[in-house]
């Protein structure tokens, strides 16, 4: 079965299945004070778009941006079911949120992730992005890792 990257809500099970699977990963990792998760009303505010990647009706993978209202944006809540991974779900939502930053003018994405999170660093050192200093309303955290990639405008 294809895989299938469309923008939709995060009030469905599957959705919810999964933020609830990367919360509980996360906070086994991870204090709370370090823990820096997006809740599902806040999936739902109007500067953040939630893409949901399907392979056939199951939903494997899912991704947010969140805009910062000033031509950058931040990736939150990236997460791909173990039993889905390997199949280039998180490649697919990655291509897919960096061509909607460039179609709305982003000039920058910035992210952060945990230090414990080898496969996610990976991910994102293969797209281009680069460790920056905290940012936004982040304080400087030493199991936090800080990114971003700059886009450049076809």
């Amino acid at each position: 079965m294809s895989l299938i990257i469309s923008i939709e809500s995060p009030h469905q099970d599957g959705v919810i299945r999964l933020l609830d699977m990367s919360s509980a990963y996360a906070e086994s990792l991870y204090p709370a004070e370090s823990n820096h998760i997006l809740d599902l009303q806040s999936l739902e505010q109007p500067d953040v778009t939630l893409w949901v990647a399907r392979i056939g009706p199951d939903i494997v993978g899912c991704c947010a941006l969140v805009d910062g209202g000033d031509g950058t944006a931040e990736i939150k809540r990236m997460f791909v079911d173990p039993a889905a991974r390997g199949r280039s779900v998180a490649r697919k939502l990655m291509e897919t949120i960096e061509a909607a930053a460039r179609e709305r003018r982003i000039s920058a994405i910035r992210l952060e992730t945990g230090i414990y999170q080898p496969e996610a660093i990976n991910l994102y050192k293969r797209f281009g992005y680069v460790e920056i200093s905290a940012f936004g309303s982040y304080a400087p955290d030493p199991l936090s890792l800080f990114m971003e990639k700059t886009l450049t405008q076809d």
